[in-house]
């Protein structure tokens, strides 16, 4: 969480840097393509694929350094359509994360309460403990059943 005065692509690298061991792929939305992500992902995890889909107008550069997966990505829409780069590049699964910021406003709320900074971190964190604890009393065991053939 971050004050209205900070960018979500500002704060790649300070969250990359709370995670100890490397990552294999980094998926965002359009907000974040540029080089200061792709910068911020390869000085972390050089080998992880950057999966954030260019902008409808993004070209190539020859010049492109790490975000050279960016020309890449633009070369494959160019190529085969932006819905088959999403099912190629396992981007659909970003919606996952939509999905759960969606359950959380539906539930818990789309506004915060608490007017000091500190204050509003403590009401998400405790928003989502009792939205996982919702979650974990509800959540079904879910098993294949393969029905036997006469």
């Amino acid at each position: 969480m971050t004050d209205q005065d900070a960018g979500d692509a500002s704060q790649v690298e300070p969250l990359l840097d709370q995670i100890d061991m490397p990552i294999d792929q980094f998926t965002a939305d359009g907000a974040y393509d540029g080089n200061p992500t792709y910068e911020a992902v390869a000085g972390h995890s050089p080998d992880a694929a950057v999966v954030i889909p260019p902008r409808a107008n993004a070209i190539e550069r020859p010049d492109a350094g790490p975000s050279r997966q960016r020309d890449r990505h633009i070369a494959a829409i160019n190529a085969d359509g932006r819905l088959k780069w999403q099912v190629a590049t396992g981007y659909g699964k970003r919606s996952l994360v939509e999905t759960a910021i969606g359950r959380y406003k539906s539930i818990i709320g789309r506004r915060l309460r608490a007017r000091s900074f500190g204050a509003q971190q403590t009401e998400v964190a405790i928003g989502c403990a009792v939205l996982n604890r919702m979650l974990e009393c509800a959540r079904p065991n879910s098993v294949r059943y393969r029905q036997a053939t006469e």
